[in-house]
């Protein structure tokens, strides 16, 4: 899945939103996910989303982030199901790919969550899933996502649910979905701290093996491809500065991660980064002549 895209940037031609929508050859089976208010805005922009030829298109219902909710883009399609379940229509008809959904069990003032009922309606308008976060949008992060939500969802209808929230490594993803009977997980914030947890999950699911940790040269490793990735896409200083809320996970654990980390955040160039990175990993390297795996918790 995609970052989100802004269908007011995608249609104003927005380099940024052009980029979140462009999908490389190998970048299959991935879907683009867009968000807004205005439901002839989001069926307009999912026909533009669909000539990138992604596996299908998700429209976000579930962003609890104010500056979207208090727009109606997002979770605030929840203060309204039945003009949620009219945009839904309205994409579904705009486009021939299948058009997913992503939501929330509620804005959070409700005596009753409105999500088992709204989501029978989703799929009598022709959505093909829905992908439920198992909070409400007023809780935004807080408290125990709540998956039995997910589990009467799926009992409801006969499209996938997908199960999200709170899935922060392998065995929460398979108890996610025995508890609830669900086609699948969703991975969401935990990804960008710790790539390597899909990995995680499919050994675990396919096989039943926990997957060794990475090792310290695959955490070096990634931060280098993704500051060079992100540099080559959008430049320096900004392709090295929106890298840096994913290092403080990808180093975790390390020795002196804290003043790595420091170093990493007050350079601004890729050359400086990875001579940084380099340093620091020879040191580690002559410290004994191996490494430990580190663990994600560490």
């Amino acid at each position: 899945m995609t970052e989100f895209v802004n269908v007011e940037g995608l249609l104003r031609g927005c380099p940024k939103a052009k980029r979140k929508i462009t999908l490389e050859p190998a970048d299959r089976p991935t879907a683009i996910q867009i968000y807004g208010a205005d439901p002839h805005r989001l069926m307009e922009a999912a026909a533009v989303a669909e000539r990138s030829n992604p596996a299908f298109i998700d429209i976000n219902c579930g962003c609890w982030v104010p500056k979207i909710a208090r727009r109606g883009a997002g979770a605030g399609w929840l203060r309204d199901p039945t003009a949620m379940v009219a945009m839904a229509a309205r994409v579904v008809g705009g486009v021939s790919l299948p058009v997913t959904v992503k939501t929330r069990i509620g804005i959070g003032t409700e005596e009753e969550m409105p999500i088992v009922d709204l989501a029978r309606r989703l799929e009598d308008v022709g959505v093909r899933a829905i992908t439920l976060h198992c909070r409400t949008a007023k809780a935004a992060h807080k408290g125990q996502a709540d998956w039995s939500w997910a589990a009467r969802v799926r009992d409801a209808v006969e499209i996938p649910v997908i199960v999200n929230g709170d899935i922060r490594c392998a065995e929460d993803a398979r108890r996610a979905l025995q508890s609830t009977g669900c086609a699948g997980v969703m991975i969401g914030r935990r990804a960008i701290e710790h790539p390597w947890i899909f990995r995680e999950v499919r050994a675990l699911l396919d096989d039943g093996a926990e997957h060794p940790p990475p090792t310290v040269d695959e955490r070096f490793d990634l931060c280098r491809q993704h500051l060079r990735v992100n540099v080559a896409l959008r430049s320096e200083p900004w392709g090295v500065r929106v890298t840096r809320r994913h290092l403080g996970g990808y180093l975790r654990g390390l020795p002196g991660a804290a003043g790595l980390r420091r170093l990493l955040f007050q350079c601004d160039t890729l050359a400086g980064c990875i001579a940084i990175l380099d340093e620091v990993q020879g040191r580690l390297a002559s410290r004994g002549g191996g490494y430990r795996a580190w663990a994600p918790g560490d």
